[in-house]
């Protein structure tokens, strides 16, 4: 049993976000706190300027709300949208929280997983706590 729980949470086609919330609940401890997290990476420059001005805000406060609901289910739970590199963000926010559980959907993997590597290898590779992948 685990007393505090990361769950990094992904909005892509093929999310297993109620998956691994379930795995959370499961291995939580009574009292547990677990953390949905949400990176959101940064926009390339030549890219940015592309978008509608209020785009980045608009998209960081839908992302915060869908975590927001998300987290309401689930006793304990809160959910947190931070900027940065996927894969190093999941592992610094673990370490500067004392996480002791991450618990990270993994998609079938491509050629490219394995020359360039998923944000789920990333995790597993450097974690300094428990790593639960679910396929």
């Amino acid at each position: 049993m685990y007393k505090n729980i990361l769950v990094p949470i992904a909005f892509d086609s093929d999310s297993k976000a109620q998956k691994s919330l379930e795995v959370a609940k499961a291995l939580a401890e009574p009292g547990a706190t677990i953390t949905l997290l949400h990176v959101l990476e940064h926009i390339p420059g030549y890219a940015v300027t592309y978008l509608p001005p209020d785009y980045l805000p608009q998209s960081r406060a839908a992302l915060e709300k869908e975590l927001g609901d998300m987290a309401a289910k689930v006793p304990g739970a809160k959910g947190i949208v931070i900027d940065g590199h996927s894969g190093r963000s999941i592992l610094e926010y673990g370490e500067e929280n004392a996480c002791d559980l991450i618990v990270i959907a993994s998609h079938q993997p491509a050629m490219s997983d394995y020359l360039l590597g998923s944000t789920a290898a990333v995790v597993v590779r450097h974690a300094h706590c428990a790593v639960h992948v679910l396929r």
